[in-house]
């Protein structure tokens, strides 16, 4: 028989003859594992992707970008001015009409599973370098970011010459140059999400990173120039929001594909209103965890814990709302309180750490805003008694009670590792109270029966619901959301069908 308790404590382990007393401390001390530097090779400077070259910015302006961990400049990137987005939209429009478009798709396919290998022979640099740009610990690069993006160029190399069993007797043709704008969470992971469906229907791109985290973007490029991909169809250029706003704004655009804020999103719609350009815009989120009192206690309290702390909740679909019934309230609470103490906060590059540094400066003090907003509103906050980093933008693992439907970090995108939670009783509640929200990304539900389950995806208004799980992507499976969230699906064949348009009946 075992006993224990959260901090430092003892366990007592009953035998036969008599009582065994062991100190234990919750918090797992393990030596440094970091992982190596010496596979990321990174410039000093970068400049823009133009044409299947590397080209000096019109603008003549670079910015730096830092590691959010230690606060070190990492290196410079070029700052793309109205001028490079117009020489990037004439490549890439040069390149659609010219060869891209006319390229048979079997053709276009074997240049994207090209891309796909090498991105597999790369991963170590890739992961290394994501972690270092963008702060998540280095197991999330390694074991999810880097494999899904080579799955799913993998994944839409193999409809290029399929378009026909996509969409059965349908026309399907291009739309012609793709304008796409990415955000900081998961920088080459949403680079691929766009990239790849463009490519496999037949159009070409124009895309820029978040102005924090190009660098894996920017290897990206590498990788396209070593593969021989065909000069101008995939442009890549950084810059800030007025690049952005180029690009949207551009009159050669075809489509605007965006992933961000809603804040962002709804000024994207204002400015294509009225012209002919498509939009796919995947928004902000948050998501309901629901977990019943016959669900697996242990099982969902991982998946809270997977949910929202081991990506910072730099996610939109990360699940930043818990709702507990009321019977298992008290349980599920303490487990996660327990669980939290067990998670180390540190160093990105080391393999033990669990929550790596918030991506900025900026970002950091939004989510400390929060943390005074929620206890200013009344709600009590816990949090992981964990020694911070005393460089860097770290936060602890928060976890808020006592929280009301109407309070600002139950109905606000905070986008850091910040749990609100509060209880319900019945079905009827709990979707009332999932549902009250601007936001529709993503929900979880967790439970033993498979008949609530599908009551609840059926009246959860999110675009991906998780059944005893959270948090798990795969190319073959659509993503995108309702309300504030967006519109447009990206992943599997939803994915395709963003970046074509279908004729008549054939």
């Amino acid at each position: 028989m075992w006993r224990g308790a959260g901090g430092e404590g003892e366990i007592l382990m009953a035998t036969k003859n008599n009582t065994l007393k062991l100190k234990f401390d919750s918090a797992r001390k393990y030596a440094p594992a970091p992982e190596s530097k010496s596979a990321a090779k990174i410039n000093p400077r970068y400049d823009l992707f133009i044409n299947g070259k590397f080209e000096k910015p019109l603008s003549k302006k670079y910015f730096d970008t830092i590691n959010p961990a230690n606060e070190e400049k990492l290196s410079e990137v070029a700052d793309a001015n109205a001028a490079d987005v117009d020489r990037a939209v004439k490549a890439a429009r040069n390149a659609y009409e010219n060869v891209w478009k006319k390229m048979p798709p079997k053709e276009r396919g074997k240049y994207l599973f090209r891309i796909a290998r090498m991105v597999q022979e790369r991963a170590r640099e890739l992961a290394i370098i994501e972690t270092l740009d963008g702060g998540k610990p280095i197991r999330e690069s390694r074991d999810f970011d880097i494999p899904v993006v080579a799955n799913h160029f993998f994944y839409y190399a193999g409809w290029a010459d399929k378009l026909e069993y996509a969409f059965p007797n349908r026309n399907a043709q291009p739309l012609g140059v793709a304008g796409q704008i990415i955000p900081w969470n998961f920088p080459l992971l949403m680079a691929a999400w766009k990239i790849a469906p463009a490519l496999a229907t037949g159009n070409t791109v124009v895309l820029k990173p978040a102005e924090t985290t190009s660098l894996t973007a920017l290897k990206l490029a590498e990788i396209i120039q070593e593969a021989d991909l065909p000069p101008g169809v995939v442009n890549i250029i950084t810059g800030a929001g007025a690049t952005g706003a180029a690009i949207v704004n551009h009159p050669d655009i075809n489509k605007i594909a965006f992933t961000g804020s809603t804040e962002v999103g709804k000024i994207i719609q204002r400015a294509i209103a009225g012209t002919n350009k498509k939009a796919t815009l995947e928004l902000g989120g948050k998501a309901a965890n629901i977990i019943f009192d016959d669900a697996p206690i242990d099982q969902a309290v991982e998946g809270v814990i997977n949910g929202i702390f081991f990506n910072q909740g730099h996610v939109c679909c990360a699940g930043s709302r818990l709702y507990v019934q009321e019977s298992v309230f008290k349980e599920v609470v303490r487990k996660l309180k327990d669980r939290l103490e067990t998670l180390i906060v540190g160093d990105p590059m080391d393999k033990n750490t669990d929550i790596g540094a918030i991506n900025s400066k900026q970002q950091l003090n939004q989510i400390n805003k929060y943390l005074k907003i929620g206890q200013k509103e009344g709600a009590e906050m816990y949090q992981s008694s964990c020694d911070l980093p005393s460089k860097g933008f770290f936060c602890r693992p928060t976890i808020f009670t006592n929280v009301a439907q109407s309070n600002r970090i139950s109905q606000e995108e905070i986008f850091g590792p910040v749990l609100a939670i509060q209880s319900f009783r019945t079905d009827d509640e709990v979707i009332e109270k999932a549902n009250n929200t601007p936001y529709g990304l993503s929900a979880g539900v967790w439970t033993d029966k498979g008949s609530k389950i599908f009551n609840m995806t059926t009246k959860l208004r999110a675009g991906v619901v998780w059944a005893n799980t959270f948090n798990q992507f795969d190319p073959t499976s659509p993503f995108g959301g309702y309300k504030e969230s967006g519109y447009g699906r990206e992943g599997g064949l939803h994915g395709l069908s963003a970046y074509v348009k279908l004729g008549g009946i054939v």
